[in-house]
């Protein structure tokens, strides 16, 4: 049984990838709304991407970031913690 496989423009294929690269669409709801399996989105990129690793790189950093900075706010919320602690012990040690 033969099965009809259909060919893609260099054109769409292009498209098709800077839509990959630019929507943040995940590729499984693009590939769904363009017709074409998401292997194919894959395989594309790897021939017509302008950059495939620096896609996620930015998200990576951009993580990171936010990892930074969340850090940084939970240093500063245990050190008020620890104030409103020694606050109360000597509150209560005041009181009869």
């Amino acid at each position: 049984m033969a099965t009809d496989r259909r060919s893609y423009t260099a054109e769409f294929k292009r498209e098709a990838v800077r839509l990959m690269e630019t929507s943040g669409k995940p590729v499984a709801q693009l590939a769904r709304d363009l017709g074409v399996n998401d292997n194919n989105l894959y395989r594309w990129r790897s021939l017509y991407g302008s950059q495939p690793p620096r896609a996620a790189h930015g998200k990576v950093a951009e993580m990171e970031a936010e990892l930074k900075r969340l850090r940084r706010e939970v240093e500063v919320l245990r050190a008020e913690r620890d104030i409103l602690k020694k606050a109360m012990s000597i509150v209560s040690r005041s009181q009869p």
